[in-house]
Order: structure tokens, then C-alpha cells, then sequence
């Protein structure tokens, strides 16, 4: 089969796709693996009963349930929750919304491919531009989404130790450089794969930077503020015209009604709009109508707040109690980055023996499956910084247990390894 360029480009091997088989081969195989790769969400008893009532009432009303399966949305997506969203942001933070400056995607993938691939890649005037990641490690879904090559820059941390074992990725400003290529700026609060939440001050920092090149800063809050809220340091929500806010019912509980929601000016959700027509017709309503009841009264940031958050905070609580134990004080050199948000732990073992790779290959091999850290680094040379080859992802988003039981083993396998090459701290 002869394909196009962007034919080849697409079914190359990808991180994200890989995480994706991995993923499915485990559940599919119902071998007795223990998932902590992927972002699936947890299932929040409150948030599934919830739901269901919604769902419920939908099915009983003949004009909601074709408006649920019977009626294209229009391509910005479904008007009530779109009105009901821009009315409720409104009142709550005065951001001067209208239902011009909201659009519906079918998950936030989608809207990265669309964003990215609208303000970076060839303009066709002998410029090509760049979308610039002021703070790696990012979202392992980035690196694959452009068009053409070299879509990302990528900015290096700063890192600072906060405790014994514990460290915090910080934006390194004096190495972050905004040109006349760059074509939007980008970063995730809290960061997907880290848990690092980009302080209010750096956020301020990067949209002044924005503002000066007269570019957009994309904001991905897939997990962050105002819902689903998985932040555990406090961080306002912040959208003006220089900003463009995407955000997603995904971690809410609802990952498979795949909806993205993209908040910017006027011009950016009408060219958004144009391309949701040509790639999808129009968006899927069932994720939308089933947050509608949520967003019209409110009830989804106290959701948010007080039973998404907390449920988070307390399984985040236990994994990180759950790994300093298993690996003890008095082994080789770890680290977890300080969990602000998010449902990762972030693990680094300075000097490892082994790429992060083949620790993923052994743990695997041992039914526990994680991310190796190598993949989220789009923008960054492959070679020239051993630390991307030293760190995990680690989703605590499971049963406790099992998530207790999978960090006793990544700690006995780092451990072994160490022991096998004969190498200490």
C-alpha cells in the first residue's frame, strides 16, 4: 500500500498510539494486569450516580432523547450547553463571554490537532512556525499532532528539590524565547504527565510573552480549573482574548463521551468551527447534554470541587505513601515530583542503569503497565539529556490496592536493577 506523506506520517509509530494498544491488548486479553499507564479517570460512585439520574431523565422526555441521537449539533456544537457554559463562566468570573467564544469538540485530541496545525506549521509565505512548549516534560498526545515536522519547541525546566525525594519542574524564563516563528504558545495546568501546576505568576508571565508577539497561549486544562478541578495548590482560572482555555469532560468521569471544549476569541472558535465541518460534520451532543443540567445550575464546579478534587487527593495521598515506603530511605537515588495535580506520580531514578524504556519492558513483563517517561519530551533533541530516560508515569487513578501493590513492584524492579549491575547511589 503506497501512502502519502501524511498518510506515512500517521501510522508511524507514535507514543500515544502505543499507549493506546497497550491499553486496549490488556483489557481486551484479561490477563491480570495492573493498569496504571493510561488517564483513564476513576469511577467516582457520586459523579456515576449523577449521571445516570441525567441520563435517565433524558431517555423519559421524547424531544431530549432526539436531541441526544436524532439531530446533527451545529458544527461549534450543541447550543443549550454552549449558552448555558459561556452564562455560568460569566457569572462566576465576569470573563464577558458569549456563545461566539465557545466551541465543542469531539475530545480534547481533536482540538489540539485542530489548534496546532491552525497557528504552527507552513504558512505559505516562506514562514513556517513553531508551537512553542515553554515547560517540558508535556502531554505524550502533542508530539505526534502536526501536519508537518517539526511543529514543537520545547523548553527545558528548571528543577528545584523540595523535600528529600521530591523535586518541582519550574519554567526556566531565561531560556524560553518567543520569535517571529513562533506561532502559539502552549502549556497544560496541572501538566499531564507530571502533576506540576504552572503557578498563577508564570501563567501571567507567559500570556504578557503572547501578548507581546501578538500570538495565542493555549491553555490546556483537561484537568485543571474551573472543572474538573484536580489541582491540590490553589490556582485561579484566568481567560481574556490572549488566551485560549481548552478544557474537557473527560475527567469529570465522562472519557468516552469524548467532548472538548474549546473557550477563545471570536476569530479562533469561528476557524475552529469551519474545521470541526470538514473533518466531523458536527460534534457529538451526548457528552454536552449530559453536563447541560451540571453547567446550567452550577452543580458542576461543586462537583468538581468537592468530590472530583478530593477523591484525587486522597488516592494521590496513598500512592505517594505507598511508594516511599516500598522503596525505603536507604536505596538507590528517587524522586517524585511534587503531586500538585492530576492523577500522575511522576518518578525519577537519577543515573538509572537502564533506559526508562526497558524498565517499562521488565515492569510489563511483571503485569504492571506504566508509561515510560522518554515520550514526553516533543520539542526536545532525542539526544543530549539523559533525565528523559530516567523517569516514569505512574497513574494512581485505580482501585488502591492494586495501585499500592503495582508501586511495591516498580520499587522492587528499580531495586534489581541496580543490584544486578553491582552499582550503588
Amino acid at each position: 500500500m503506497k501512502l502519502s506523506a501524511f498518510g506515512r506520517k500517521f501510522t508511524a509509530d507514535a507514543g500515544i498510539t502505543s499507549l493506546m494498544d497497550d491499553l486496549g491488548n490488556a483489557m481486551a486479553s484479561g490477563d491480570d494486569m495492573i493498569m496504571m499507564g493510561g488517564g483513564n479517570p476513576g469511577h467516582i460512585p457520586e459523579v456515576q450516580a449523577r449521571v445516570q439520574q441525567i441520563l435517565a431523565d433524558i431517555s423519559g422526555n421524547e424531544a431530549d432523547m432526539r436531541r441526544l441521537v436524532g439531530v446533527y449539533d451545529p458544527p461549534q456544537g450543541e447550543k443549550q450547553f454552549i449558552a448555558s457554559l459561556a452564562e455560568l463562566l460569566n457569572r462566576e468570573y465576569g470573563w464577558g463571554l458569549t456563545p461566539e467564544n465557545i466551541a465543542l469538540t469531539n475530545g480534547s485530541q481533536a482540538a489540539f490537532f485542530m489548534l496546532f496545525n491552525m497557528f504552527g506549521g507552513n504558512y505559505g509565505d516562506g514562514h513556517h512556525k513553531h508551537i512553542l512548549l515553554p515547560l517540558a516534560p508535556e502531554y505524550i498526545g502533542y508530539a505526534d499532532a502536526g501536519i508537518d515536522p517539526g511543529l514543537f519547541r520545547a523548553v527545558q525546566p528548571e528543577i528545584s528539590f523540595t523535600d528529600a525525594h521530591e523535586f518541582k519542574y519550574r519554567v526556566d524564563f531565561d531560556a524560553v524565547e518567543v520569535t517571529g516563528e513562533t506561532g502559539a504558545i502552549c502549556v497544560s495546568r496541572p501538566t499531564n504527565p507530571t502533576g506540576n501546576v504552572v503557578t498563577d505568576e508564570e501563567l501571567l508571565r507567559l500570556e504578557q510573552m503572547a501578548r507581546d508577539h501578538d500570538i495565542p497561549l493555549i491553555v490546556d486544562g483537561a484537568y485543571g480549573t474551573p472543572f474538573p478541578s484536580l489541582l491540590f495548590v490553589d490556582a485561579e482560572p484566568t481567560w481574556n482574548d490572549q488566551i485560549i482555555l481548552c478544557l474537557s469532560l473527560s475527567k469529570l468521569g465522562l472519557p468516552a463521551a469524548r467532548t472538548g471544549i474549546v473557550i477563545a476569541a471570536e476569530p479562533t472558535i469561528k476557524a475552529l468551527s469551519g474545521i470541526n465541518a470538514i473533518l466531523n460534520l458536527a460534534t457529538g451532543s451526548f457528552g454536552a447534554m449530559l453536563a447541560e443540567p451540571l453547567v446550567k445550575t452550577g452543580e458542576i464546579l461543586s462537583l468538581s470541587r468537592e468530590v472530583v478534587c478530593p477523591f484525587y487527593k486522597a488516592k494521590m495521598e496513598k500512592a505517594v505513601a505507598a511508594f516511599r515506603a516500598a522503596m525505603g530511605e536507604d536505596s538507590c537515588r528517587w524522586y517524585i515530583h511534587k503531586p500538585e495535580g492530576a492523577m500522575f506520580l511522576w518518578l525519577w531514578f537519577p543515573d538509572l542503569p537502564i533506559s526508562s524504556l526497558e524498565l517499562y519492558q521488565r515492569l510489563k513483563q511483571r503485569g504492571v503497565l506504566v508509561v515510560s517517561g522518554h515520550y514526553f519530551f516533543p520539542g526536545l533533541p532525542e539526544d543530549g539529556w539523559k533525565h528523559r530516560h530516567e523517569c516514569l508515569r505512574v497513574t494512581y487513578s485505580q482501585d488502591d490496592d492494586r495501585v499500592a501493590e503495582g508501586l511495591r513492584i516498580i520499587a522492587d524492579e528499580v531495586k534489581a536493577v541496580w543490584k544486578e549491575t553491582g552499582r550503588s547511589d
